[in-house]
Order: structure tokens, then C-alpha cells, then sequence
């Protein structure tokens, strides 16, 4: 697994409001993002994320012209983090970070994984809230993770 664990501007807000937030620290220790999505981010973030600057401005603002400046800001970061995993949810930004070869995972192999490794012992409730949010799970999809997950 990769060292570096970086978040674009989703899952820190999302697994927060579903109260799962603590999944990402139990799995990774610490997990990187950038002033812009901590800007975006309402309330306070647990000292385990870490706040990272992107040096090379200008590969973000060139970014920018296709992404919004949060995953662009994700991603300059991850450009600079060789040995990272970017947590990324846009398929726009997914796009970009194929296109650069950057290994990513989303929300929901988060939760999967956390299952997997013993974290959590039940994906269900968190699919449940998940489904309460704006993130939007098709029943097929529900229905594949529930498998992924051994229940």
C-alpha cells in the first residue's frame, strides 16, 4: 500500500457528515489535502490530516483549465507525491489522474476495504448513510459492494 494517502475535496465532507470520518485514520494514520479543499471543508479537521501546500503552481493552474481548483489542487499534489494514492470521486478528476498514471481509490473502496482489514464489521449502516447524503449509489452498485465486502 502506498504511503501517502491524499484527499480531494469529497471524502473528507462526506465520510464527516456520515460520522466515518475515523475509517480513513484507522486504515492510513495520516491522510494528506490542500488549503483549498480544507477552505471548502465546514468545520474542523482531526489533527491527522495533514495540510500539504502544492509547490508547482503552475502545473495546478494548468489543472484548473480542466478541473475545479480543489482536485486540481489534489492532484498537482499527488503529481508531487510520486508514491501516493489520491482518494478521488469526479470522474472528471479520475480522468486526469489515469491520464498521469496516479493510483486512486474512492469512497466506496475505502469502506470496503475497511471491512476487509477488520475496521468496520458491517458496511450496511454506512451505505445506508451514504444513500442519505448527495452521494448517489445505484442499486447494482450497492448490491456488488455488499459482495466486495463478504455480506
Amino acid at each position: 500500500m502506498h504511503k501517502i494517502i491524499i484527499s480531494d475535496s469529497n471524502c473528507l465532507p462526506i465520510l464527516s457528515e456520515i460520522g466515518a470520518l475515523e475509517i480513513l485514520q484507522k486504515q492510513h494514520g495520516k491522510v494528506y489535502t490542500t488549503n483549498e479543499i480544507v477552505n471548502k471543508f465546514k468545520g474542523d479537521l482531526p489533527s491527522w490530516v495533514i495540510v500539504e501546500t502544492v509547490t508547482d503552481e503552475m502545473r495546478q493552474r494548468i489543472l484548473e483549465i480542466k478541473l475545479a481548483k480543489e482536485e486540481s489542487s489534489a492532484l498537482a499534489l499527488a503529481l508531487e507525491n510520486k508514491h501516493c494514492t489520491l482518494i478521488v470521486e469526479k470522474t472528471n478528476a479520475i480522468i486526469v489522474a489515469q491520464k498521469y498514471n496516479l493510483k486512486f481509490i474512492g469512497i466506496l473502496e475505502i469502506i470496503i476495504s475497511a471491512k476487509l482489514n477488520g475496521i468496520i464489521t458491517s458496511i450496511k449502516p454506512i451505505l445506508e448513510k451514504l444513500k442519505n447524503t448527495n452521494y448517489s449509489i445505484s442499486k447494482e452498485l450497492e448490491l456488488y459492494i455488499l459482495k466486495e465486502a463478504n455480506e
